[in-house]
């Protein structure tokens, strides 16, 4: 499993030192996780602990936990599925990868192959984005139609309920 930096996934880091090292509970706890969902996670190879103490238990460093923060983000946040979750974080090895190797070479047509790779895999991102916007689009516009038939109702019945005339959220 690849390590991603807090800087890497979320655009900015916790400030806690890298060498902690917690425990699942207090992991999840520092998180706002459940142990459980940690373990999921990691069965769901999303995760891989850093270390494990002499007695088995589980150690979590600060990349563990910044790591953890974006999953939580993507899933609670964005609603995204697991498999939305690995492809991202796959995305984000894949192009730390990329990035050495483009690095590691001064040959134009090696540097092209690299950036084209790159070039579709962003494609495809935007794509998959772009999909899931539109379904909640989708959503949004079909609850603006309930909501107006539900005004609609209210109004022959000849009144309103509080809130039944303020916009919106969004709007």
């Amino acid at each position: 499993m690849t390590r991603t930096t807090a800087m890497d996934m979320s655009g900015d880091s916790a400030g806690t030192p890298a060498e902690i090292q917690l425990r699942i509970h207090e992991t999840a706890e520092l998180v706002g996780l459940t142990p459980r969902s940690i373990r999921y996670y990691e069965e769901m190879g999303l995760l891989s602990p850093s270390a494990r103490s002499q007695g088995a238990y589980r150690l979590f460093d600060q990349l563990d936990v910044d790591r953890l923060r974006f999953i939580k983000g993507l899933r609670d946040d964005a609603g995204f599925s697991i498999a939305e979750v690995r492809q991202l974080l796959e995305d984000e090895a894949a192009r730390r990868l990329a990035r050495e190797a483009f690095d590691a070479t001064d040959d134009p047509a090696e540097r092209r192959r690299i950036l084209g790779g790159r070039l579709s895999s962003i494609d495809e991102q935007l794509a998959g984005l772009r999909g899931k916007l539109a379904r909640l689009e989708a959503m949004v516009a079909d609850l603006e139609v309930r909501r107006l038939h539900v005004l609609k109702h209210l109004a022959e019945l000849g009144g309103a309920t509080a809130g039944a005339d303020r916009p919106t959220a969004g709007r």
